[in-house]
């Protein structure tokens, strides 16, 4: 409401008026002074201020390495570990604040760490805004506490004066027993994921999830964290048994020195391959290629010397003349990068499950149980072998040319009769037959948990591709390939009352606190062949071994009865009657199979190599340590001789593998592919599959 005479009255009076008026301009004053002190500020220490941010942003906020689990064979014992280092890290910025800190941490760097003191200052010269640079790498704990007393406050050897450097935490996959059993282990990259074998098969799983650390200012100006923790990776316990590898990988050893600079200057054969297999669950227990490599140290050109050279894709290098090109210290230096990593790849990889071969006489006993099995033989048959049969356009040969005469089926297992195998061939047919290579898994991965099985399909007739001579040439294992671990897992099957179990080298995963995650049971997968077919096929591959003229008779350790078959298969090309794979494929004891084990011989140092019995000697080695630490007893009495043999192999261990190769294929030369044509069955050439 308006006052008297119309007027409206003021809110404030003058003198409140003046007031708010100072009040204004010494507020507009502090804020003009704030601003001024600001711009000061900015000029002259905003390269300090953004140090002591990045630093923040350096320290504060990190990535915490999570531990790669522990790989352990069977009885516990670590196979790999990641062990924590350190890398020694170089604040060239932080090291720049002050020019008093310069001399004495370099001259800290070099004592403590015997870096060189020129390179450290060239790096500080042309990177002043660094605030990443590693000095060393993967040092342990004992070599950097040293250091670290000289930055530690509490320490009396503290020197303010030392700064710019920090140690940046990390793992170094280390492998305690070096080279056993490297190729299924494999390794790691720098970068810790998983190279070969279990390593890389499981990666995943030993990895484990990295943590990180952030840092920030609180309310109080203090600095504060927030942690999320790296969860370690879960550990693997295998099936493999330490000491069982062991007596593996010593007895191919031995038998590549036994031979090595033989015949050829090379290692004793191109390749040598052994698998013990749990015949029940389908658990491998020693599984070893020669030559190994030492895990910690993977690119030692050592292992190299020696081995057949190979090409840019992976192939063996042979000349005009279809000769070999043998690895030597001066060939390897003239090797660009790329080829030679080559070698090394070729070195690395898993013979036993990466590499393909024709099987030779091995797969015989295969060929009967189909018979048997589809009711196309009934086991009692008999057949004239006059040295060679003739099918198709080609007359194919027995090994023994002057033939063996009137033989039935068991004998016909027993001397490794390829015409009494033709002639079940024939009788099976190609439909059955090639149905059957897929029952027993040819030509398919068996699913073995390691990284790097070989596909076999394309090495393997299908039904449309086998004419009657493929038939032929398949019924004693040439024309078609497979790898060990294809052979020994169905072979298994054969023998065991035929129920297919899934190869594998893991049983456990394990927590890093030592609880179980999950164990791996066995897994039958199908059944091949019914109980009696694996009973009759037990009672061949038995005489096989102790029958009078049995090809593997000397693959038969001293007190034990055993059963298997031998093989021998001719590379190509067929014509150079040269380059052969001999092998064992066997299992013990003879009347109740609990293992089954495999021997491989690719292409041995020697003029003559088509005699199985290089392989039959490897099994008879590795079986008379094997199956008393297995605690199975003998089955047999000791004869005199058997005890002088024993007794003789303590003493010499090796020298087995120098004894003579005698006689002819009518003991242990079991293949008859020499008398098969190049163009004849050749799926492929070993060393070289997919």
């Amino acid at each position: 409401m308006a006052g008297e005479g119309g007027k409206k009255k003021p809110k404030f009076a003058v003198w409140m008026r003046k007031k708010l008026v100072v009040l204004f301009l010494i507020v507009l004053l502090a804020f003009a002074g704030l601003g001024v002190r600001l711009y000061f500020i900015v000029r002259d220490n905003s390269e300090a201020y953004k140090r002591q941010v990045l630093s923040q942003q350096q320290y504060d906020s990190r990535t915490l390495v999570a531990r790669r689990g522990r790989i352990m064979d069977a009885n516990g014992t670590t196979l790999a570990l990641s062990e924590r280092v350190y890398n020694v890290i170089l604040d060239t910025e932080a090291l720049l604040e002050k020019e008093e800190y310069l001399e004495p941490t370099i001259a800290a760097l070099v004592s403590k760490f015997d870096v060189d003191a020129q390179t450290v200052r060239s790096y500080i010269a042309t990177h002043p805004e660094s605030r990443y640079y590693v000095l060393r790498r993967t040092l342990p704990y004992e070599q950097i506490t040293a250091f670290r007393d000289l930055t530690n406050e509490e320490s009396e050897n503290y020197d303010p004066l030392i700064t710019g450097v920090w140690f940046e935490e990390s793992y170094r996959r280390t492998y305690p027993n070096g080279s056993l059993a490297s190729s299924v282990v494999g390794f790691t990259t720098s970068d810790g994921n998983g190279l070969y074998g279990l390593e890389e098969y499981y990666n995943d799983t030993l990895s484990g999830t990295a943590g990180r650390e952030y840092g920030y200012m609180g309310d109080d100006s203090n600095p504060e964290y927030t942690v999320i923790p790296a969860v370690a990776g879960n550990a693997i316990v295998s099936t493999i048994d330490g000491n069982i590898q062991s007596i593996v990988e010593r007895n191919l050893r031995e038998f590549n020195d036994a031979h090595e600079n033989e015949w050829r200057h090379a290692d004793g054969a191109h390749n040598i391959g052994c698998i013990i297999q749990n015949v029940n669950t389908g658990e491998i227990l020693a599984m070893a290629d020669y030559p190994d490599f030492d895990l910690n140290d993977t690119q030692n050109p050592e292992p190299l010397y020696g081995r057949p050279m190979v090409n840019e894709y992976g192939n063996y290098v042979r000349d005009a003349l279809y000769e070999y090109t043998y690895l030597t210290p001066e060939l390897l230096s003239t090797l660009d990068n790329d080829l030679l990593m080559q070698q090394y790849n070729a070195l690395w990889r898993n013979f036993t499950i990466s590499d393909t071969y024709e099987p030779g006489s091995v797969a015989k006993p295969f060929t009967v149980a189909t018979g048997i099995e589809n009711g196309n033989i009934q086991g009692n048959e008999w057949y004239e072998c006059n040295g060679y049969l003739h099918v198709g356009d080609y007359e194919i040969f027995c090994h023994n040319v002057a033939g063996h005469g009137s033989l039935n089926v068991s004998k016909g297992i027993e001397v490794s009769c390829n015409v009494a195998m033709m002639h079940i061939g024939n009788a099976i047919g190609v439909e059955t037959f090639t149905k059957y290579q897929n029952v027993f898994n040819f030509g398919l991965r068996t699913g073995v948990d390691l990284a790097g099985e070989a596909r076999t399909q394309d090495l393997v007739y299908s039904a449309d591709e086998m004419r009657e001579t493929e038939l032929a040439t398949s019924s004693f294992g040439q024309g078609f390939n497979v790898t060990m671990i294809e052979m020994i897992t169905a072979f298994s099957s054969l023998i065991n009352g035929g129920y297919y179990y899934e190869p594998h080298l893991v049983r456990r995963i394990v927590s890093d606190s030592g609880a179980t995650v999950r164990n791996i049971e066995p897994r039958v997968l199908k059944q091949t062949v019914s109980q009696a077919t694996s009973d009759r096929i037990r009672l061949y591959c038995n005489a096989a071994v102790l029958g009078e003229e049995a090809t593997g008779k000397t693959a038969r350790p001293a007190g034990y009865l055993i059963g298997g078959k031998t093989g021998t298969a001719e590379t190509l090309p067929r014509h150079l009657k040269k380059w052969y794979v001999v092998s064992f494929l066997g299992y013990a004891p003879a009347d109740n199979p609990q293992i089954a084990i495999y021997v491989v011989v690719d292409r041995p140092n020697a003029a003559d190599q088509e005699y199985a019995r290089y392989a039959t000697y490897i099994t008879r080695n590795i079986l008379t340590e094997v199956l008393p630490y297995l605690g199975i007893p003998m089955t047999e009495t000791l004869t005199d001789e058997e005890r002088a043999e024993l007794e003789e192999m303590r003493a010499h261990p090796y020298e087995i593998y120098n004894v003579p190769i005698e006689g002819t294929g009518g003991e242990d030369g079991d293949s008859g592919a020499n008398a098969l044509p190049d163009d004849l069955g050749g799926a492929g050439e070993a060393g070289e599959g997919d």
